[in-house]
């Protein structure tokens, strides 16, 4: 994937999306929605992948599930991969299987030495399903549950060691796990390894919609606040350019305030990358 910044993209977005001609923009899709066999939402992202790279970002994996991710699910995402060829797939670090049943939130669990162990296990079998390295993503965090072992970083970091996967580092998510649990998001911004990170998220945040909590929701509803870039410009000054995606999951603008996050980002990212890039 090319060191610059891309947008998620939304099928309501095609007509302005597929003649676009940005320097390096690139796309992301939400894997889930388009593993189907035909029909025109995947006929959408055929025609965008033929005129954009495109990555895929999973969000159904359940990387952090004691049981392994169910054979037809990774098959269905291999054969999207084999059709589109995505200049990278990811998902996140959370479980959302149980009983067989599954829930739509990336739900937190103890960061044990047995989790990390079910989470090798489980992105050994994806990617070797594959046939490729997948990158996983820090989730937001709203709760902190007793019995760790490890820190987010640290779990992160042995995690890529043992499997050879790459960390994708979601910026707005440590920002509002920082504020929600009362950590420093520099520190850990700080703390993440550079050579492992291959991919950077950024989106907005909301309140919670309780006048009476305290917790800010990673809602990806607005625009991306001003200590998220601060973020953003500190880790990519320790780490160099990395490739950069703007997500906007609800309230969804025009392509046009879309593109505008995406060239600020664009902007900060080609200060630091070689004109040849």
């Amino acid at each position: 994937m090319s060191v610059t910044a891309g947008i998620g993209f939304k099928t309501a977005h095609l007509a302005d999306a597929l003649p676009c001609r940005a320097p390096g923009l690139w796309f992301e899709v939400h894997a889930e929605n388009y593993m189907v066999e035909g029909g025109p939402r995947l006929a959408a992202l055929v025609a965008l992948a033929d005129r954009h790279p495109v990555s895929l970002h999973g969000v159904g994996l359940s990387l952090a599930s004691v049981a392994p991710p169910p054979p037809d699910h990774i098959v269905r995402l291999r054969t999207l991969a084999d059709g589109i060829s995505p200049t990278a797939v990811s998902d996140h670090l959370a479980w959302q299987r149980w009983n067989g049943a599954h829930h739509s939130d990336f739900l937190p669990f103890p960061r044990t030495r047995q989790a990390l162990s079910h989470a090798v296990d489980n992105i050994d079998i994806v990617q070797a399903a594959l046939g490729r390295s997948i990158m996983v993503e820090n989730p937001s965090l709203y709760v902190d549950l007793p019995g760790h072992d490890l820190s987010e970083v640290d779990f992160l970091t042995e995690l890529a060691r043992r499997t050879g996967c790459g960390l994708l580092l979601d910026v707005n998510n440590v920002f509002v796990s920082a504020h929600n649990l009362g950590f420093s998001a520099d520190a850990v911004i700080d703390a993440f390894p550079a050579d492992l990170v291959g991919e950077i998220h950024l989106a907005g945040h909301s309140r919670d919609a309780d006048p009476d909590s305290p917790l800010l929701v990673d809602s990806h509803a607005c625009a991306i606040a001003d200590p998220v870039w601060a973020l953003y410009e500190r880790l990519i000054a320790r780490i160099g350019p990395r490739p950069t995606l703007i997500e906007r999951d609800d309230d969804i603008p025009d392509f046009g305030t879309l593109l505008a996050e995406r060239d600020r980002a664009h902007a900060l990212l080609a200060v630091r990358v070689p004109a040849h890039v």
